[in-house]
Parts: structure tokens; C-alpha cells; sequence
């Protein structure tokens, strides 16, 4: 089969596509023909060797992918070959066939297509894990969601709205904001102009956000806690503004 390689660690940019034996399933888990997978930051990350887990090289970056089960290893009850399906993966997706946990494997539904399927479980499940799990969201409270135009910050937007919230945009211009309007917010906040604390208390009658979901972190982390209600929780899931030192 063919696959992206990994031979040593640097820029995700430089990696080659080579011919290699395709992996077999151990127990417990699923082969996968590929159909479509995606790019994530992480790989980037992994690539370089900056990523909190190495995997041994050389290997195949790709966190996640969807396609068709080819093959099941001894165990495995809830799939079988021909099946539609999408997987989160240690690493091995971006290649033709990939070897995914059954637990880490979900079924594909016959109306999503193999494009979006192979790019919805990290950002989606990591948004819903994140809101609905770890924030508590409720049907009613405000959720402000910073980065709300990137990959992770739409799914949480969609997530809020679905969960029966009231759901404020934060981004830095106004084309941003605008996408993150047509996936549902109901307010936004540039806080590349705005005062972002200020901003989301003026929008809640100085009650502050009952949840807040911030993928950028930064300077943006202690203006989103300062933003917060009473009994306000916030989900730090990423560092795209950098971590303060």
C-alpha cells in the first residue's frame, strides 16, 4: 500500500509517499481501507517530534480516517467487513489501510460522505467530550466559544447551539465572526477591536458566561476567565495563542 512517511523527525512538509506492507489487525481491532482522512496540528506536531507521544519510527502520521472495514481481528463484535466506518487512531491514517481499535472506531451514517467523515472525530468529539462531559453544558446557558472560526471552534459552535445554548463568537475579525454567524452563533465578539471581557458581560446583563471553550489560550485565557459567572467553568483544550510564561 501506499502511505506518508515519517523517516525522521521535522516539517510534516517534507514527508514522502512510499510503498509499504499494509498493517494486519490485532485483537480487538479493525482494518480499515481508507477512503478519506485528515490533516490535523498535532500531526505537524507529531512530526516534529514534539508531540507528547513519539511513535517508533519510521511511521504514518494521521489521528484520524474514515473508510470501509476490510478486516476484523479476533474479538471484535460490533464490526465486520463492508462496514462504513470512522476512526480515531494513535497515528497511521494518512495512508491506504489503517489499523484502528474497535473502541476508537464508530459507524459512518449512510447520509455523511467519506470527506467529512474522515475530518469529525477529533474535532467534533473532542468539542462534545469537552462541553457536554467537562463543562456541563445546559439547555439555556450561555456558552462563549473563542477561536470560534477554526476547526475545533465551529464544532463547539454547532455543539452549543444543539445542546440549547446561547452561543457567543469570539474570533479576531469580522470575516471570521461571520462563518462563525452562519453555524449558528447567536452573538459575536472581535476581540481583535473589542474589549472581550467587557464585550460578553455587556451581552449577558453583567451575568457573565456560564461556559467558556477555548482552544487559543494566551493573553485571551485570563479575558475569558474574567468573563465568567458565578460557577463559570472553562475548558482549556488548546494553545494556538501560545502559553504564557
Amino acid at each position: 500500500m501506499r502511505a506518508l512517511i515519517c523517516r525522521e523527525w521535522g516539517d510534516i512538509g517534507r514527508l514522502k509517499v512510499e510503498d509499504v506492507a499494509a498493517p494486519k489487525p490485532g485483537a480487538g481491532q479493525v482494518l480499515i481501507d481508507v477512503k478519506a482522512t485528515a490533516v490535523n496540528y498535532a500531526d505537524a506536531i507529531m512530526v516534529a517530534g514534539r508531540y507528547q507521544t513519539k511513535p517508533p519510527l519510521p511511521f504514518s502520521p494521521g489521528l484520524e480516517t474514515a473508510g470501509v472495514v476490510v478486516a476484523c481481528g479476533d474479538g471484535v463484535t460490533r464490526f465486520a467487513p463492508g462496514d462504513r466506518v470512522m476512526a480515531i487512531l494513535a497515528y497511521g491514517g494518512l495512508a491506504e489501510m489503517a489499523v484502528a481499535d474497535e473502541a476508537e472506531t464508530f459507524t459512518v451514517p449512510d447520509r455523511m460522505p467519506f470527506d467529512e467523515a474522515g475530518a469529525f472525530p477529533i474535532a467534533y468529539f473532542s468539542s462534545h467530550v469537552a462541553i457536554r462531559w467537562q463543562g456541563r453544558l445546559e439547555p439555556g446557558e450561555t456558552l462563549l466559544v473563542l477561536g470560534a472560526a477554526g476547526g475545533v471552534g465551529l464544532t463547539a459552535v454547532e455543539i452549543g447551539k444543539a445542546m440549547g445554548a446561547r452561543v457567543i463568537a469570539g474570533a479576531s475579525s469580522a470575516e471570521k465572526l461571520a462563518v462563525a454567524r452562519e453555524r449558528g452563533a447567536d452573538e459575536t465578539v472581535n476581540y481583535a477591536t473589542e474589549n472581550l471581557t467587557e464585550r460578553v458581560l455587556a451581552l449577558t446583563g453583567g451575568k457573565g458566561a456560564d461556559v467558556c471553550f477555548d482552544p487559543v489560550g494566551g493573553e485571551l485565557f485570563d479575558a475569558a476567565l474574567s468573563a465568567l459567572g458565578w460557577g463559570g467553568r472553562i475548558l482549556l483544550v488548546g494553545f494556538v495563542g501560545g502559553v504564557q510564561q
